[in-house]
């Protein structure tokens, strides 16, 4: 697995890097904007990009516009956003309109490289992984009636789990339900959801996709 990562505080750049790279991950890029960023990707094509979002020169949202620019210019670059802003309105603009091989952790939270590893193996894999708090934000807010009112508080809780990028072995664990179970669930929120028969990964992104834009 190879990545980039662009963040303009030297020592999360270096010590991420370091850290991956002794996990077994070929990290082979390393930079502080998001423009040399937009180049190294284009030249080292790696799996993922991991990416800040206040970068120089205006230290506003270079990364999601970093973002929005690999997925227009390189669509098969998965990105994970690594960020220490808690903000829900960046995880919407950064997975509304393609969710697929993105992600969003805060940096605080993530406490074991472990962590990080899967999430980005997740990405490169074509799904969708979002930080726990984030969802939590989510799930709180206001929102407009629409298909997930029709959700059970059960089904609710596990919808969130697949927007954090749990399989449906690590949401059993989590709610101590049967695998069986799980998947009964999630069958049915993919019905309520209106979601056809499509793989089931993408599905699933589509169902975090109505959980963002409910």
């Amino acid at each position: 697995m190879r990545v980039v990562i662009a963040d303009d505080a030297m020592l999360i750049r270096e010590g991420t890097a370091r850290l991956l790279e002794d996990a077994g991950v070929e990290v082979v890029g390393k930079v502080d904007d998001a423009q040399k960023l937009i180049r190294v990707v284009a030249t080292e094509h790696p799996d993922v990009a991991i990416v800040d979002i206040k970068m120089p020169p205006t230290h506003t949202d270079e990364g999601l516009v970093a973002a929005e620019q690999i997925r227009s210019s390189h669509p098969d670059v998965g990105v994970l956003v690594l960020s220490q802003y808690l903000e829900s309105r960046y995880a919407t603009r950064l997975l509304e309109d393609h969710p697929e091989a993105r992600g969003y952790l805060l940096k605080e939270r993530v406490s074991d490289i472990g962590v990080l590893k899967d999430a980005i193996a997740r990405i490169a894999e074509g799904e969708c992984v979002l930080d726990p708090t984030i969802v939590t934000r989510l799930i709180k807010r206001r929102r407009h009636q629409g298909p997930l009112d029709e959700l059970t508080e059960r089904e609710r809780e596990v919808l969130a789990l697949v927007a954090e990028g749990r399989s449906n072995h690590g949401i059993a664990e989590i709610l101590v339900l049967s695998p069986k179970t799980v998947e009964a669930h999630v069958g049915r929120i993919l019905a309520k959801l209106g979601l056809g028969d499509t793989p089931d990964y993408h599905r699933r992104v589509l169902a975090v996709l109505a959980f963002l834009r409910s």
